[in-house]
Parts: C-alpha cells; structure tokens; sequence
C-alpha cells in the first residue's frame, strides 16, 4: 500500500472524517482484490449516507482525495483512472522465463463443445475491473461498450457471432449491463437490432440472444442505489419517463460483490457444468506438460542444442557427399 507524501495538507476534522471512511471503502474493495474509480468512491459514500447525490459533492470529494493522495493518507494505488492506458512492449530475461510465463497461462477455449456462447458487455469503461475477474474465471469474452458502440466495432462483434454459429455451432448471448436511464435502457434494443442485421445478412442459421442483466427496476428496488434527475435533452427521454418516471439510476452504484455475482448467475445460466468439468481437466493436464518443461528448461535446452548440432554436423557431411560424386570439371564421375 503505498502511502507516500509529497506535499502536507491540514484537514479538518469532517475532511478527516471523509477520508477515513475512505480507506475503509477502499480496503473494503482492495480485500476484493478490487481496484476503484472515483465515481465508484463517490457512490459508495452517497449509497451510505455521507454524501447527497450532487455535482458539487461529487467534485468536493475529488478535491479531498487529490489532496490526501499527495498528502499520503491514502493508498495511491487504490484510485485508477481507466481512461488513461500506459502501454508497453514486454520483455523477457531468457527463454526459460517467457516459457514458465506461457505455461502459466496456458488456456483451452473451456466453451467448445457447449451449446451456447456467452458475452459480457457493460456500458462504461469505469466497470471492468469489477466484471473482468469472474468473466476471465468463466472464461467468457467481455468488454466496455462505452455508451453507444461504433458501427466498427458492432460489425466485428456480429462476424464473431456469426464465427461462433458456422464455425463452433454454438448459440451467442450477449449479456448487456448498463445504467437504468432513457439512453441506457435503449442501448440494450440498440444491439439487438445492429447485431441481429450484421448477424442475418451472413449467415441462414440466425440464432443469438441479447438479454439486459442490469439495471432493471426490479434492482434498483432491492439495492436501492441513489437516483439521479433523468436528462430531459435525452431524445428518448418522453418514452423513459412514462415508463419510469423522472429519475435514473447508474450501474456503478450497485456495490461490486453484487455486479460480481450478477455476471455469475447470468453466465452459469448458459453452462453445461459436464461439458464444463471435462474440459478443465484437460487444460490442468496440458498445462502441467508445459509447466513440466518450463520447470526443466535448461535440460530441454541442451537437448534442442545437441540436436541442431547433429543436424549441422548432418547437413555438413551430406554436403560433402554432394561434391564428392563431382570431378573438378564439374561433370558426374558415373556419366563418364
């Protein structure tokens, strides 16, 4: 954790209380092996009565755990910002290295031979470091939408759909979270309908699924997530209204245990666990092969060395062979 200060800071004794129950929310997420956005914090602090739902609050809060940060009174690595993606090429130390790393992720599509295949989307970006540790353990693709999706890259998801139907036979599902707002509840229609028309023109056996997970009211009534004022300018907003009312609700209020176990439920839903089981034992298998040459790779190296030199030595002496049945003219000592 670490806790470094780079400049001091005085804050007062409600300022210190906010920022106590701070790293209580954050140890409770890092305890999750979760990291947090700020506007999770935020949520988090209004879902318990610490904070009204209001901009104002929202950018006070921003301000206090800034200044703590650099005060080192709060772990610097418990706030991410998802937005801003430092990238790198990787680099190995030896082979053997490179080789325990790929042993080590060695990985079977688990799904072949199901009936169906499951995708998580969820709306914001903000939210897949909640939903990527079950889906990875499900083994089931998944991504941030980010509002809307590009035309791009709703194209690429629709051949892989169709790639799932013609090449694996099995059925897509694609399970949508996003917020409960005018927008956020037309963008689960809005896949369907893109999807389905990239999906058709492709393909005759057309079969995928698209089920909205989250937000639903029916959550919203259990979890009781903090409302916000539904935008008016929303073009869609008339229609939500009717149906809902004036107020919304954003996926990111729900606490991560909860989102966690939604994505499990709605996966398993689709799993054949005999199917499932078999193929988790041949990737255990397949993966303690790889593990076992990794963990002997400097003897698998001078074996593959001792073998090339005996090819060299090989085609050394073939080559000889070669020259030797021609005469220094150039012409084949048998022809004459």
């Amino acid at each position: 954790m670490p806790l470094i200060c780079y400049r001091s800071y005085k804050p007062t004794r409600e300022t210190q209380r906010f920022i106590r129950q701070a790293n209580v929310i954050i140890n409770e997420y890092q305890a999750m092996d979760l990291s947090m956005t700020l506007r999770q914090l935020f949520y988090q602090f209004v879902s318990r009565g610490l904070f009204v739902n209001t901009l104002n609050n929202y950018n006070r809060l921003k301000t206090i755990m800034s200044r703590a940060r650099l005060a080192g009174l709060v772990d610097w690595d418990a706030i991410e910002d998802p937005t801003r993606d430092f990238q790198s090429n990787a680099h190995w130390d030896s082979p053997g290295q490179l080789m325990r790393a790929c042993a080590n992720q060695y990985g079977i599509d688990k799904w072949e031979g199901q009936d169906y295949q499951p995708e998580v989307w969820v709306e914001k970006e903000a939210l897949i470091g909640v939903i990527e540790g079950p889906c990875e353990d499900l083994d089931v693709p998944f991504c941030a939408c980010r509002g809307y999706s590009s035309q791009s890259e709703m194209w690429r998801a629709g051949m892989r759909l169709v790639d799932y139907i013609e090449e694996h036979d099995r059925i897509p599902v694609i399970l949508h979270f996003g917020d409960h707002d005018p927008s956020g509840i037309h963008m689960t229609e809005d896949i369907e309908n893109r999807l389905c028309m990239f999906v058709e023109h492709h393909t005759s056996r057309h079969r995928i699924r698209i089920q909205r997970i989250a937000l639903t009211m029916a959550q919203v009534e259990q979890y009781s997530p903090p409302p916000n004022v539904a935008k008016q300018t929303d073009a869609r907003y008339a229609a939500y209204e009717a149906a809902f009312g004036s107020e919304c609700w954003e996926l990111d209020a729900l606490a991560p245990p909860v989102l966690i176990e939604l994505v499990r439920n709605a996966v398993l839903d689709f799993r054949n666990d005999e199917i499932w089981d078999a193929r988790v034992e041949q990737e255990v298998a397949e993966r303690g092969q790889l593990q076992l040459i990794s963990r002997n790779w400097r003897r698998v190296n001078r074996l593959l060395a001792a073998d090339l030199a005996a090819e060299r030595e090989l085609e050394e002496e073939e080559g000889l062979d070669l020259f030797d049945d021609v005469d220094d003219d150039g012409d084949n000592e048998e022809d004459e």
